[in-house]
């Protein structure tokens, strides 16, 4: 099975809006494509982003740590049917009024929307979609892509999903605007914008360190 991906400003572009962002501060182009990524490229992709992340903390190396020893011992890392050690995607969905957090409506805290990835899906594709599904917000990627189209990883942590899984979970930046979360029935209704200090407030030790990386690198 090969993997979709979103690239930027390439031959089959299915949609393009620029706008400005009110968090980065500077106007940015969101290009959406489709191109398709085989598993071992897309393996690569991963481990490659994840090895070269610098961690904001000592919760975040241990996470980097943990994901590069499993992933590479999993046959198939982004199928939860496979393995309940897995890979999902979620995102930090920001704008001018701070960023988003949900109370997961099993595990009872709050945090940044995301999920497992489907199958066919990238990490980055997985967040997205759980951005806009969890928020009702049409969510954009925010910060550089590299050279082959892939969004910036901005954060890793390895952390207990309920039942018996273990998440290893890949962070990427969204802009959401500034409009209200309009979740549908089923997601969690507590939802909301928060300013920075009373996110990192609820924050739990996996999140805080990269809410605290968020702010110094994009608000000072």
């Amino acid at each position: 099975m090969g993997y979709r991906f979103v690239r930027p400003g390439t031959q089959g572009e299915i949609a393009s809006k620029s706008q400005c962002c009110h968090f980065h501060r500077t106007c940015y182009t969101d290009r959406v494509t489709e191109t398709a990524v085989q598993p071992d490229r897309l393996r690569s992709i991963v481990r490659t982003a994840v090895a070269a992340r610098v961690a904001v903390d000592d919760r975040e190396a241990a996470s980097i740590d943990a994901f590069l020893v499993a992933f590479d011992a999993l046959d198939e890392p982004f199928s939860r049917e496979h393995d309940p050690v897995h890979v999902t995607g979620s995102g930090f969905v920001v704008g001018p009024r701070g960023i988003v957090l949900l109370k997961h409506k099993r595990l009872g805290f709050w945090m940044q929307p995301g999920g497992h990835i489907d199958p066919g899906e990238t990490p980055w594709e997985a967040a997205r979609r759980e951005c806009v599904e969890e928020t009702g917000l049409d969510v954009r990627f925010l910060g550089p892509f590299d050279a082959a189209g892939v969004p910036e990883l901005v954060h890793v942590d390895v952390h207990a999903g309920g039942r018996g899984h273990t998440h290893l979970d890949l962070r990427y930046l969204f802009d959401g605007g500034p409009a209200d979360p309009a979740p549908p029935a089923g997601e969690s209704q507590e939802i909301g914008w928060f300013d920075w200090p009373a996110a990192i407030a609820i924050a739990d030790d996996g999140l805080r360190g990269a809410l605290i990386s968020l702010i110094a690198r994009h608000l000072t």
